[in-house]
C-alpha cells in the first residue's frame, strides 16, 4: 500500500475537498485517513506552554530589574525551599 499526503477541507456537510488534485498511481478505491487538531480548552492546556509574548514580557521585566538594580543574591534565591 502507497501512502500520498494532501491537505484539504471537511465542510458542515462533511464533505471532503481537497486543496490538489491526487497524483494518480492507479484509478480505483482508496482508503482516506483524517487528521485533524484536537481542540484544546483553555482550562486543560499544559501549565508549560507559557506563549511567546509572555516569555518576552517576563524577559523585559527580569532585564529592567537587573539594569535598575533590583536583583536577589543567588545565596538567598534557595531561601525557605525545601528541597529534598
Amino acid at each position: 500500500m502507497r501512502a500520498v499526503e494532501v491537505t484539504g477541507v471537511v465542510d458542515e456537510q462533511g464533505n471532503l475537498s481537497l486543496n490538489e488534485p491526487v497524483p494518480l498511481f492507479a484509478q480505483g478505491v482508496v482508503r482516506v485517513i483524517i487528521l485533524y487538531p484536537e481542540q484544546i480548552i483553555e482550562s486543560e492546556q499544559d501549565p508549560d506552554d507559557t506563549s511567546v509574548e509572555d516569555i518576552k514580557a517576563s524577559l523585559r521585566r527580569a532585564l529592567q530589574q537587573v539594569t535598575s538594580g533590583q536583583r536577589i543574591p543567588l545565596s538567598q534565591m534557595w531561601e525557605g525551599i525545601d528541597a529534598e
